[in-house]
């Protein structure tokens, strides 16, 4: 129940601050990605909804950059895969209202971007309660290393976030004013 509470309150705060849609600049994350020796070229993104960070610039800049992209595909059991993207291709629209690609081609990403309602400073995520995310990460993670990246406001960051033995913890959190590892 104070998940649920933290999520009705968190997604009405990121509705307000997010009406001017808040870009990360890519720059800067490339500045990150050198600084903490992250070398990758699958990333896995996801397409925005209901004021979520906007990933989509980033994403188009890292597909210029030659940087294989990816987005999440919904499955049966609350499971999910990433499939390769290019902004030129098709989206469908899924059960759930959110555009993915017309799955092709199944990519393991190296970095994730994750979207989230809320965060703590200790890399904890508050999602929206269908734990999508916690299954691929624990699935994927037993595969090969990934770098998981919360992308957020800084508004939607709280105090601590109530987590549970299925919560995965992220590796880092860019907001639109800092970065958290």
């Amino acid at each position: 129940m104070l998940k649920k509470r933290l999520r009705n309150k968190i997604l009405k705060i990121r509705e307000k601050y997010n009406k001017d849609n808040i870009k990360l600049d890519y720059k800067r994350i490339i500045n990150f990605f050198k600084k903490e020796n992250i070398i990758a070229k699958k990333i896995g993104g996801y397409f925005p909804i209901n004021f979520e960070f906007d990933d989509l610039d980033l994403l188009k800049k890292f597909e210029k950059d030659n940087y294989q992209i990816s987005l999440p595909v919904i499955k049966k059991s609350f499971q999910m895969d990433f499939y390769n993207w290019t902004f030129i291709d098709p989206l469908k629209i899924n059960n759930l209202g959110i555009p993915e690609p017309e799955a092709k081609k199944l990519v393991h990403p190296d970095i994730l971007f994750i979207p989230m309602v809320a965060f703590d400073k200790n890399l904890n995520r508050l999602g929206y309660g269908g734990g999508y995310y916690d299954r691929f990460i624990e699935k994927l993670s037993r595969k090969k290393n990934i770098i998981k990246i919360g992308l957020a406001l800084s508004c939607q960051k709280i105090k601590k976030i109530p987590i549970n033995k299925h919560d995965q913890k992220l590796d880092f959190i860019i907001t639109n004013e800092d970065i958290i590892k």
